[in-house]
């Protein structure tokens, strides 16, 4: 009896594998919807308490987000959620644009069939998640999108520099998405649409035309939203 009891408790135990996934999905949903804010202090003893696991799958869960940029160990060992350099934004949108413009015009040219599918199942799992309002689905969906385009485009230096561009300014994508409270307009998503019609039609002039105009609105989007006043008490009587 003591032997089944044992199994049966073994059995009733997270996987290692799935403790390490759910502990990542969690914590990188939260990083990504700056519910976690960038800069915090990531405490493993707190997340062994909270995820009710061994130190283990967390560690191995910060190890998969400091690959993807979210999470950094200082030198004293200890973890936080990386910062976001505002002050070089301007630098971030400049490369971020030119990286539209140049691997959609490089799809456009090279594309295939299957490239074209990807793309339209990434576009159409997009506004799926657009309307759901699922911002964690947006924005890894986006990136996925962008990314395919830039793999149609088939130049591997492109494709690097992109993707970790795209991963970069996910959370600025929080920025974009809190300017609309989370309810992209119906015009964004066509812009989309817009885009993979010029990529199959190996349009490359309108191509290059949808990628810059989309870069340059979610660009201005953002910047409004962080340059936004919303100070309660600047004008109170002392």
């Amino acid at each position: 009896m003591q032997d089944k009891d044992v199994t049966l408790k073994a059995s009733t135990r997270p996987r290692r594998g799935s403790g390490v996934a759910t502990a990542y999905e969690m914590l990188k949903r939260e990083i990504l919807e700056l519910t976690i804010a960038p800069g915090s202090p990531v405490d493993e003893t707190e997340l062994t308490e909270r995820f009710g696991m061994s130190r283990t799958p967390i560690r191995e869960a910060l190890i998969r987000l400091s690959s993807e940029g979210l999470v950094v160990t200082l030198p004293n060992r200890s973890t936080v959620v990386a910062p976001i350099n505002f002050l070089e934004l301007s630098h971030f949108f400049d490369a971020l644009t030119l990286m539209y413009r140049v691997t959609t015009r490089l799809a456009a040219t090279h594309r295939d069939d299957g490239e074209i599918g990807r793309i339209h199942d990434l576009e159409a799992g997009y506004a799926k998640a657009v309307e759901a309002r699922d911002v964690a689905a947006m924005i890894e969906v986006n990136r996925d999108f962008h990314l395919a385009i830039a793999k149609a485009g088939r130049n591997p230096y492109y494709i690097e520099l992109f993707e970790r561009l795209l991963d970069e300014g996910r959370r600025l994508l929080r920025y974009y998405y809190s300017s609309f409270n989370d309810e992209l307009p119906r015009a964004y998503l066509d812009e989309h649409k817009a885009m993979v019609a010029a990529i199959e039609a190996r349009d490359v002039e309108a191509a290059d035309r949808i990628a810059k105009a989309h870069a340059d609105q979610i660009v201005r989007q953002i910047q409004a939203y962080i340059a936004a006043d919303r100070r309660i008490n600047g004008d109170i009587a002392l």
